[in-house]
């Protein structure tokens, strides 16, 4: 079960006291005639509290990037493991957005969070975020974005795009949404101008679903999403496929704010580094799917913040 363990990692959905929080643009009964977002609707991170930590417990905030049906048992687990070594309370915050998080780890209402690269970037960008660890999945620091199309769709390009229906993640989102965007600017284009429509879904598993039930034409999504719900559920490839692959990136980290405690940073780290060498740690790291972790490359997220200066996209 470890693929399906791994979806958790990087990729949380939001489930808070049994209460479904439903994606915008999405009611139970589908998608709504109008589910596009105006992004002057997002929190703005100038508008952002300034930094002034809980030291009272440990907050480790998780963005959502599934969808919100599922829990967030397997990261409780690490809270666990987290809190016994700290000897303090850790808790779990349930995002439900990327800028949320952002904005959580800015403040110091939570300690550190595991951020899509994406977000990781702009953090950087606005605040100085840093990068505490990164997850080594089946020997891999990396991942990628996958354009797909309905199984049966004569569609074989972006190029083929064109007054299509499409579907982005989160506006923070590498994989989902900055990946298109670029690679839209390098041919003069935008989404408003290139696509007919296009809706955000806040979750690349509603990204997959919105193509599989034709809602949408396409959509870019996080490959260790894609290939989790397929090793889940093979007879999905009757359904979707894939028809690009993207250049790897660097993999979703763990990072603090700037300003966190020196003596706070060296323990959370010297924990996350140590997991693996800890029969403990190592059934957490099972659960997660997580051969280990190990420090940040640098220059693992240089092609992403390339990309997001390239095309100004907040």
């Amino acid at each position: 079960m470890r693929a399906s363990a791994f979806a958790l990692w990087g990729t949380v959905l939001a489930i808070a006291a049994g209460a479904l929080l439903l994606a915008p643009g999405y009611d139970a009964g589908g998608w709504t005639a109008d589910a596009r977002i105006s992004l002057s609707n997002l929190s703005s991170e100038d508008n952002a509290p300034p930094y002034r930590p809980d030291t009272s417990r440990l907050r480790f905030a998780v963005a959502a990037v599934l969808s919100p049906r599922a829990t967030i048992e397997n990261y409780q687990m690490l809270a666990s493991y987290l809190s016994a070594r700290l000897n303090r309370p850790v808790e779990i915050v349930q995002s439900k957005s990327y800028a949320e998080t952002n904005s959580l780890v800015r403040s110091g209402d939570a300690a550190l969070a595991l951020v899509c690269s994406g977000a990781f970037v702009a953090g950087r960008q606005d605040f100085g975020m840093q990068p505490l660890v990164v997850p080594v999945v089946n020997g891999q620091t990396t991942y990628h974005s996958y354009l797909i199309v309905r199984s049966t769709s004569t569609l074989r390009s972006w190029d083929d795009l064109r007054h299509k229906r499409f579907a982005f993640t989160d506006p923070l989102s590498n994989s989902g949404r900055l990946v298109p965007v670029f690679l839209l600017s390098r041919k003069g284009e935008t989404p408003e101008k290139f696509f007919d429509d296009f809706i955000f879904t806040y979750s690349h598993d509603k990204s997959v679903q919105a193509v599989a039930d034709g809602l949408v034409d396409a959509a870019a999504v996080d490959s260790l999403v894609y290939d989790f719900m397929v090793q889940n559920d093979p007879s999905l490839t009757s359904r979707v496929k894939v028809i690009w692959v993207s250049p790897p990136y660097g993999i979703n980290p763990v990072v603090v704010n700037p300003n966190i405690a020196p003596e706070l940073r060296l323990e959370l780290e010297s924990i996350f580094l140590g997991m693996h060498t800890d029969p403990e740690g190592q059934r957490v790291l099972a659960q997660l799917g997580i051969d280990s972790f190990t420090t940040p490359d640098p220059r693992a997220y240089d092609s992403i913040e390339a990309m997001l200066q390239a095309t100004a996209v907040r």
